[in-house]
């Protein structure tokens, strides 16, 4: 049997349906089941509950054989991020170990070396060592790029005035990856089963891009001329904050922003045949464009 976390996310919804369309059985994790009814009727059994609660979580991992584990977002966080990731990572690991699941596949990220100094990314430190931590289960810690999915939440600001940003240097160059490639990744390593002690996997999109190359793309996509602007942390801080995220959260870009202006966020990564994926942000831009328009 496969559990899957975070089941109504970008990717944890994909990889629960090919599993179930291959025929495997599959448990799917999540706080309403309402979100999930999808999946419950492709015959997915559901275990309603909250990651935080670790003897919800070591009864639904009781004999599973692997388990798709994810730190979801919460965006009214009135705490530090990285105390909220710890806690669901210390959950998840402890749940792990004591329904003594064979095998996990991790969502992780691109700059998860960096113990500090990276934002939420560095949270995933903290998830990497605490899995890498527990005897007897072997673990794949995906490190995916920049989600492109990330771009949607610039659409307000395109249409008001045709600009977005992030307290990102124009000049840097980083690979952008689409979900739908993580969950790919992550399904064949789930049903293969591969993978010993502890492993990791960059995913990596088909290239890496500028931030005024993608609001290029972006533009032609729309039939409207984009611009990217670099904010300073304190114009994205306040930008977020007014829109309702918390302050926290915003601290926590500029950091992650911060570690990606520099050389240390990816100084662990290469590119090769085996971490580039198919999707590229010209790909993506036909599902930008329709967001938009829908928005």
């Amino acid at each position: 049997m496969y559990v899957i976390t975070a089941a109504s996310g970008n990717t944890g919804r994909i990889i629960a349906q090919r599993l179930l369309e291959n025929g495997k059985q599959v448990k799917v994790i999540s706080r309403n089941r309402a979100n999930v009814e999808d999946l419950v009727s492709a015959g997915a059994i559901v275990a309603e509950g909250n990651l935080e609660d670790e003897v919800f979580l070591t009864q639904a991992f009781e004999g599973a054989t692997a388990v798709y584990a994810v730190i979801p977002p919460k965006w009214d966080l009135k705490e530090p991020w990285r105390n909220y990731q710890r806690r669901i990572a210390t959950s998840i690991t402890n749940a792990l170990q004591s329904s003594k699941v064979p095998y996990v596949v991790a969502l992780s990220s691109c700059g998860s070396h960096l113990q500090n100094g990276a934002g939420p990314v560095s949270g995933l430190y903290d998830f990497e060592q605490l899995l890498g931590g527990v005897a007897g289960l072997s673990v794949l810690a995906l490190r995916p790029a920049f989600f492109m999915q990330n771009l949607y939440a610039n659409i307000p600001l395109i249409k008001a005035s045709g600009i977005f940003g992030y307290s990102l240097s124009q000049d840097v160059k980083m690979p952008f990856v689409h979900t739908n490639d993580i969950a790919e990744v992550a399904l064949q390593r789930l049903i293969a089963l591969d993978f010993k002690g502890f492993e990791k996997q960059f995913i990596a999109g088909d290239r890496d891009y500028t931030m005024p190359e993608v609001s290029e793309i972006l533009s032609k996509a729309i039939g409207k001329e984009i611009q990217y602007v670099p904010f300073s942390k304190e114009e994205l801080k306040n930008g977020m904050v007014s829109n309702g995220i918390p302050a926290t959260i915003a601290d926590g870009y500029n950091e992650l922003f911060d570690a990606l202006n520099g050389a240390e966020y990816l100084n662990d990564f290469e590119r090769n045949e085996g971490n580039t994926t198919p999707t590229s942000v010209e790909n993506f831009s036909t599902e930008f464009a329709l967001a938009y328009q829908n928005g």
